[in-house]
C-alpha cells in the first residue's frame, strides 16, 4: 500500500464519511471550544488532514485565514461544496500534503491536525516540515487515535485484516506516551495533554505544543 492508495481508499469512503454522524459529539464539542481559545484573530491557520472540513467550517472564521488540506480530491471537493454554500472570508481547501507546502510560500501561527497523525507513514518527517511551516513560537494542535494504547485485538488483527481487504488505510501504531517523545523530538515543547472524551475509553490524546 502507498499514500496513492490511501487516497483512493478516502476518495471511496469521501461521501459516507462526510455524512457520519461524530461518535462523541460533546467530546468534539470540547475539543472545538478547547481550541477556538487558543486561536488569535490574526492567525494564520493550516488544517493538515481536513477531510469534508467539518471543523474548518466551525473554526475559520475566527482567525484571519484558514487553509485545510487534504490528500483526497472527493474530501476536499465535499469541503468546497460546504463552503461555497456558506462562505467564511479566508477559507480555502487545496488538495495537498504537507511536505507539498513550502515555509517560502506562507507560514503559519497554527497548525492543526485531527484524526491525522496515525495516518502518516512517516511521523516523524512529517512532524519535522509541520515544524518548518510553522512561525517561531507557533502552535502545533492534534488529536489523534494512539492505536498502540487500543485493544490488542484491534491492532494486531482487525486493523491488518482490513488493510488487506482494502477497508482501512494505512494506520501507525504508537501510545500516546510516545506521540509526546515523537513531538518533542522534533521540535515542539508540550504545553498540554488532554482527554476530551465524555463517553467510554478514548485513546485519543489532545496535545498543543510551542515551536521551539
Amino acid at each position: 500500500m502507498s499514500m496513492e492508495t490511501d487516497a483512493r481508499f478516502w476518495d471511496r469512503s469521501a461521501r459516507k464519511y462526510a455524512m457520519g454522524k461524530i461518535a462523541d459529539q460533546a467530546g468534539y464539542e470540547r475539543t472545538l471550544e478547547r481550541t477556538r481559545a487558543l486561536l488569535r484573530p490574526s492567525d494564520r491557520v493550516l488544517e493538515v488532514g481536513c477531510g469534508a472540513g467539518t471543523t474548518a467550517l466551525r473554526l475559520a472564521s475566527h482567525v484571519q485565514s484558514y487553509l485545510g488540506t487534504d490528500i483526497s480530491k472527493g474530501m476536499v471537493a465535499i469541503a468546497e461544496e460546504r463552503c461555497a454554500a456558506d462562505p467564511i472570508p479566508g477559507l480555502a481547501f487545496r488538495v495537498a500534503t504537507v511536505e507539498a507546502l513550502t515555509p517560502e510560500e506562507t507560514q503559519f501561527d497554527v497548525i492543526m491536525g485531527f484524526n491525522y497523525l496515525h495516518l502518516v507513514r512517516d511521523l516523524a518527517g512529517t512532524l519535522g516540515h509541520i515544524h518548518a511551516l510553522l512561525a517561531p513560537q507557533g502552535l502545533f494542535i492534534s488529536k489523534t487515535p494512539c492505536v498502540g494504547d487500543m485493544n490488542p485485538l484491534i491492532r494486531l488483527v482487525l486493523l491488518p485484516a482490513m488493510r488487506a481487504l482494502g477497508q482501512a488505510p494505512y494506520a501507525g501504531i504508537f501510545r500516546a506516551a510516545e506521540l509526546g517523545q515523537i513531538i518533542h523530538a522534533a521540535g515542539f515543547d508540550v504545553l498540554a495533554t488532554e482527554n476530551h472524551a465524555t463517553k467510554g475509553n478514548d485513546s485519543r490524546p489532545y496535545i498543543v505544543a510551542r515551536k521551539r
